[in-house]
């Protein structure tokens, strides 16, 4: 199973819907590879731990820089912090992560939000179109991971005001790529399952 957010675990109605899928679970991981300047130091981190212990879970800390992401698999829960999404899914590829992920995502529980929202799914496109900026790795294949059709943009009602035609360059961009992106407010999650996919709202 898949969970994209926009800022992690941040709301009542997330974790009581997680509830139901960790039940038995016992082991997760945070992942802090996005964050390329902070890592396991990002101020999420100790949020993220409590939540994750919240539901029973005891967690760890990996960095797939630095760690083989094998080790991703010896986990029940696999959560992706946010962070740059151009130098994540660089980092990924390096690593050759792609096919360990793709099992996770059918096999387990995987969390990704912010950055990692966006490269689980179709394309890095979208982000693009507002933060160009953010491509320090000078990725030329905007292609997320594909580990689902959902293409969502967080934090939505926290960026309308920083960005300047925020609403209409999301309009535009689903017209010109035949697209519908879900609006994910921090808070809100989508939970995906195969083809079944369900919309949480904090």
């Amino acid at each position: 199973m898949i969970v994209l957010c926009s800022n992690g675990l941040s709301s009542k109605a997330i974790m009581e819907k997680l509830k139901e899928y960790v039940a038995g679970l016992s082991t997760a991981i945070i992942v802090v590879t996005a964050d390329n300047e902070y890592k396991e130091k990002n101020y999420h981190i100790p949020r993220c731990k409590e939540e994750l212990a919240k539901l029973g879970l005891n967690t760890n800390i990996i960095d797939i820089d630095v760690e083989s992401a094998e080790h991703l698999l010896n986990y029940d829960v696999i959560e992706f912090i946010g962070g740059n999404p151009f130098y994540l899914i660089d980092s990924i590829r390096k690593s050759q992560a792609e096919g360990i992920l793709r099992t996770i995502s059918k096999e387990k529980i995987l969390i990704g939000w912010s950055a990692a929202a966006f490269v689980f799914g179709p394309s890095l496109a979208l982000v693009n179109e507002y933060s160009p900026e953010m491509n320090i790795v000078g990725i030329k294949n905007l292609s997320g991971l594909q580990l689902t059709t959902a293409e969502v943009l967080p934090h939505y009602s926290r960026f309308i005001s920083r960005f300047e035609h925020f609403e209409e360059r999301c309009a535009l961009y689903e017209k010109e790529y035949h697209t519908n992106v879900i609006r994910l407010n921090d808070g809100d999650g989508l939970f995906i399952e195969g083809r079944n996919q369900l919309l949480i709202r904090a």
